[in-house]
């Protein structure tokens, strides 16, 4: 009996455990179900969490321990949305949870502490705010990544109980006040990563109490004060990041003790005095990078201890003297920039012969010597940047040799000699400038075969001879040749360069007839052929020429009347015909109607009409002779009466067209409107009724499809013809055009011309990189136009992707209107310039790259999608901070990615000074999309 009674006893155990499994097991499988009721799951990556279904432990992302208890949640990367259920952290046996890399939003829930198996908690990369969970013993959480995310408020003053992390990740967030001394609580610390928050105040000098801390990362916030002496005393940390602070005083010499330091970033900070000795101690450093700071004395040859030295960046300092010759020593030397400082002397003469040179940016010093000839030794080299120094002699035999150069920028020095054969034969060149010095002979005696160059400038130089039929490259875009010595005409095969912007010949001693030819270069903006000997009458063909913005053609021997159509091109803006032997009458249309008497002068040109701004003389009209009136009598009489007449009606409507018509409308309460066209379609097709008329945005009225925009009279700025006006008379292919504009007391109205497609706001969710690098260029060139090719200049003062439609060819085109303050405007705003739009322009370029928009409520304060791409940029890790949708492309274009995000970093700079000009901009997209740009995807390419 007694043993029937044990055995009894121990099937109920058994029993009653098994029961308790179940339990658990019904538990942790309705608090999965719970967790995936609150989530949206556009991917179906929870499809299998269905009950009835196989074990839980088999559902996709649930991993199970050996009792068959969930111990891990996996789901990065899903695309999953929603809030995040408190039960997450009800799970008993949990170990890890990856969530990271999806789109929940809404606060963490603040039941962390109830997780106490929990060893690893990832939930950066989505959108949750609110405040950071409160310092909690959970005694074995080693990992908590928060990064990433909009999350706001203080670091807990109690963060010291999390005292087993391991791993610390606030990074990216909208984090204010200081970091709180009792962090030092945690001894485990390995890595700490804070950067790209609001956070202020000293770096605590606690930090030096974590001793197993292996990676610091403070960046892009306002910290102040010094590096505390402490950090010199953490033995095991490898990498040190307090980029982009206000940092101050001198680099501490104690910094030389950390002897596994490999990655040490102090860039854009105040610190001042020299580089402490003790740094060229640090023998396992990789990368150093002190750059824009105000360090000063020189660089000292002890460099040469950091043999594993792969990338030294000192530019925008004050360092005097010499380059040191020891740099040439070190054999893993990539990247040197040492641009926009005073450096004095030459340049080692084995510069490159031992190192393994990639990027040289030595630009903007007082250099002097010549360029060595082992500067590109091991064919690596693709970036050389010497501009704006006093070298001398000629340009090395061996750079003709260096197949890898993409970027050469030599101009504004003193160069002399010729251009050796092999120099214009290097196959990877896309932007090649050495304007500016004293090179010379002839360009047409060499072969030119460059067939990925876009950008060539040999202006200011002694060049001499004709000009070369082709210089072996269709991709190219701007052309230079100014200020030199050639003769000769233009080759008829420049009207072969069917990508060509820009094409400046002016100074020269080129004759011959303007060809037509260059007509068919449809995408010219700009043409200067001033200042040359060019004679015959200017081509009618230039007419055809659909988005040419500036003219210039004075200090020539050209003749005949001005072509008509000549002004009637659209986008024309500016011209000069000045000093020629032009006769006739000067066209009243389009940029001749308000020219400057200047642009005019030393012809032989009467104005028609009322113009008073070009300063010529009216036409007279014909004298009616008696003998002149006999033979035109019969034989032209009639002609002339219609043709005389036609032209009179069509001008007198085309001034009229152009004039503000005043009228009264009983359609709005009897106000007086005033109404002004820039289109003669739209003149003649639609009226100021039918404009009143319209009820929503859109409207179709004899046959013209136009979009309405309806202005507050709060806007109307006083100078409202004046701005009108001048965005009116604008015609360019990523511009959307305005046929009219109306204005009364109560408020005003935008007529544009209908563009059928979606705001980029709506679309760029989906679209593929390919199309997003399309938009970048056009948006970039509008920019271009505006700035730099309007006059006066035009600025927007409110670009966002909301105000970009994308058309039925995917060409972004802008949408124009009185500026006005948007959540795209720069942080310094105290009205519209160059600069804010420039900073309005690197916010769309964030949005391209990461779908992540400024405007978004969940940022909270304005500046800090500009921080977390500052954060995530310098990390390099690209998967961090690239929309999920454009990770498929990163595999091939991950240095055109990184590098756009470059230039949308450059646009952002909090100085505005610092911000590059639309120009650059525009030249720099169009240059490294079609281009390999940074090979090496490193994070800063120096000066472009």
């Amino acid at each position: 009996m007694a043993i029937v009674g044990s055995k009894s006893i121990m099937c109920l155990i058994v029993f009653v455990l098994f029961y308790m499994q179940q339990v658990k097991s019904s538990s942790e499988l309705e608090l999965l179900l719970s967790m995936k009721t609150s989530m949206k799951d556009p991917l179906g990556s929870l499809h299998d969490w269905i009950p009835r279904s196989l074990s839980f432990c088999h559902w996709n992302g649930v991993v199970c321990d050996d009792l068959l208890h969930v111990a891990k949640i996996e789901l990065s990367g899903k695309n999953l949305s929603g809030k995040l259920s408190e039960t997450i952290f009800n799970f008993p046996y949990v170990e890890s949870i990856d969530l990271s890399n999806n789109q929940l939003y809404g606060e963490i829930p603040s039941n962390i502490s109830t997780c106490l198996a929990l060893r690893f908690l990832n939930l950066s990369n989505n959108n949750f705010t609110g405040l950071l969970p409160q310092g909690s013993r959970i005694p074995l959480l080693e990992t908590l990544d928060l990064s990433n995310n909009m999350i706001s408020g203080k670091i807990p003053e109690n963060i010291g109980l999390f005292s087993r992390l391991k791993v610390l990740d606030f990074g990216g967030n909208v984090l204010v006040g200081s970091i709180p001394k009792s962090i030092s609580n945690i001894s485990n610390l390995e890595f700490l990563t804070l950067a790209s928050n609001q956070l202020i105040g000293e770096i605590p000098r606690e930090l030096g109490l974590l001793k197993n801390l292996k990676l610091i990362y403070l960046g892009y916030n306002n910290f102040s004060g010094g590096i505390p002496e402490e950090i010199g005393g953490l033995s095991s940390l490898y990498h040190l990041d307090l980029v982009y602070n206000n940092l101050t005083g001198e680099i501490p010499s104690s910094l030389g003790n950390l002897t596994n330091l490999e990655y040490l970033f102090l860039y854009i900070n105040k610190f001042t005095g020299p580089i402490p000795r003790s740094l060229f101690n640090l023998k396992k450093i990789v990368s150093l990078d002190l750059s824009d700071n105000f360090l000063s004395g020189e660089i000292p040859e002890l460099i040469s201890q950091l043999q594993n030295l792969e990338v030294l960046q000192l530019f925008a300092n004050s360092f005097t003297g010499r380059i040191p010759n020891t740099l040439s020593f070190l054999p893993r030397l990539q990247v040197l920039q040492l641009w926009s400082n005073k450096l004095s002397g030459e340049i080692p003469k084995d510069l490159g012969k031992h190192n393994n040179l990639t990027i040289l940016d030595l630009s903007t010093n007082n250099l002097t010597g010549k360029i060595p000839e082992t500067i590109c030794y091991p064919n690596h080299l693709f970036k050389l940047i010497l501009f704006s120094n006093s070298l001398h002699g000629e340009i090395p035999v061996s750079l003709s040799h260096c197949k890898s150069l993409q970027r050469v920028r030599l101009q504004n020095n003193h160069l002399t000699g010729k251009l050796s054969p092999e120099f214009t034969e290097l196959p990877l060149v896309y932007f090649l400038d050495i304007s500016g010095n004293n090179l010379s002979g002839s360009i047409s005696e060499r072969r030119w075969d460059m067939p990925s160059l876009q950008m060539l400038n040999l202006a200011r130089n002694k060049f001499l001879g004709t000009l070369p039929d082709s210089f072996g490259s269709k991709k190219l875009e701007n052309l230079d040749l100014s200020e030199n010595g050639f003769n000769g005409t233009i080759p008829k095969n420049f009207g072969e360069l069917s990508e060509l912007m820009e094409l400046k010949l002016r100074s020269n001693k080129l004759s011959g007839e303007i060809p037509n030819e260059l007509s068919s270069c449809k995408k010219i903006v700009s043409l200067d052929l001033s200042l040359n000997r060019f004679s015959g009458q200017i081509p009618t063909s230039l007419s055809q020429m659909p988005v040419l913005s500036l003219l210039d053609l004075s200090m020539n021997e050209l003749s005949g009347e001005i072509p008509p159509n000549l002004g009637k091109i659209e986008s024309l803006v500016l011209v000069n015909i000045s000093h020629n032997h032009f006769h006739g009458n000067l066209p009243s249309t389009g940029a001749f109607l308000a020219i400057n008497s200047s642009a005019v002068v030393g012809n032989q040109l009467c104005a028609r009409g009322d113009d008073i701004t070009s300063g010529l003389t009216p036409c007279k009209s014909l004298k009616k002779s008696s003998i002149w009136w006999f033979f035109l009598t019969f034989l032209l009489g009639i002609l002339v009466l219609l043709v005389f007449s036609g032209l009179v009606i069509v001008f007198t409507q085309r001034r009229r067209e152009l004039k503000v018509k005043k009228v009264e409308s009983s359609t709005q309460n009897g106000n007086n409107w005033e109404i002004q066209f820039f289109d003669s379609k739209a003149s003649k097709s639609i009226t100021l009724d039918d404009i009143l008329g319209i009820g929503g945005f859109y409207s179709e009225i004899s046959n013209m499809q136009m979009f309405v925009k309806k202005l507050n009279v709060n806007i109307i700025p006083t100078s409202f013809w004046t701005n009108i006006q001048e965005i009116g008379n604008i015609r360019h292919p990523n511009i959307v055009k305005i046929l009219a504009a109306c204005k009364s007391e109560k408020g005003g109205i935008l007529v544009y011309e209908y563009v059928q497609g979606k705001d980029l706001s709506e679309v760029i969710g989906v679209m593929s990189w390919e199309r997003r690098q399309k938009v970048a260029i056009g948006i970039a060139r509008a920019l271009k136009y505006l700035h730099s090719s309007c006059s006066p200049t035009i600025f927007i003062g409110q670009l966002s992707s909301r105000k970009v439609i994308i058309d039925g060819k995917d060409e972004p085109r802008l949408r124009l209107s009185l500026p006005t303050t948007t959540d795209y405007v720069a942080p310094e705003y105290n009205g519209i310039s160059e600069k804010s739009d420039i900073y309005g322009f690197g916010l769309v370029l964030i949005e391209l790259l990461t779908g992540k928009n400024r405007g978004d409520a969940e940022f909270g304060k304005r500046e800090s999608i500009v921080d977390w791409a500052r954060y995530c940029y310098s990390e390099c890790h690209l998967e961090t901070w690239i929309e999920p949708l454009l990770k498929s492309d990163a595999v091939n274009n991950q240095n055109k990615m990184v590098e756009m995000m470059n230039v949308a970093l450059q646009c952002t700079a909090s100085d505005p000074a610092a911000r590059p000009c639309a120009s650059d901009v525009a030249k720099t997209l169009d240059s490294f999309v079609r281009s390999n740009s940074c090979g090496l995807g490193l994070k800063r390419c120096g000066s472009v």
